[in-house]
């Protein structure tokens, strides 16, 4: 069984910033790609960044120059972090990991999914 754990949600004024953490336990041999999307109230779930597992990143258009995703291999890891966020993206932020299991098993596990909420 592998999990995700995200964190770091919360409220936060426009302009402001927010870091996501997303940790993965279980019985893992290695983790391929990770991401971060969001689902905003009444719309899709959409990418906003992901990384592989050697360090190369890519992010959506809409967030480049302001959002920066990182991870931390050793710590089973992956890093949102959001600066001068505007209201339209409040959304729930779900974090997403390409996971060989122990057993040798591929899986696609998502985490629970953490509110962001951008309003003054």
């Amino acid at each position: 069984q592998v999990q995700l754990v995200e964190s770091g949600g919360g409220l936060v004024q426009p302009g402001g910033s927010l870091r996501l953490s997303c940790a993965a336990s279980g019985s893992i041999f290695s983790i391929n790609h990770m991401g971060w999307y969001r689902q905003a109230p009444g719309k899709g779930r959409e990418l906003v960044a992901s990384t592989s597992i050697d360090g190369r990143t890519n992010h959506a258009d809409s967030v480049k120059g302001r959002i920066t995703i990182s991870r931390d291999n050793a710590k089973n890891s992956v890093y949102l972090q959001m600066n001068s966020l505007t209201p339209e993206e409040t959304a729930v932020y779900y974090c997403n990991a390409a996971v060989v299991a122990a057993t040798g098993r591929y899986l696609a596990v998502w985490g629970q999914g953490t509110l962001v909420a951008v309003s003054s």
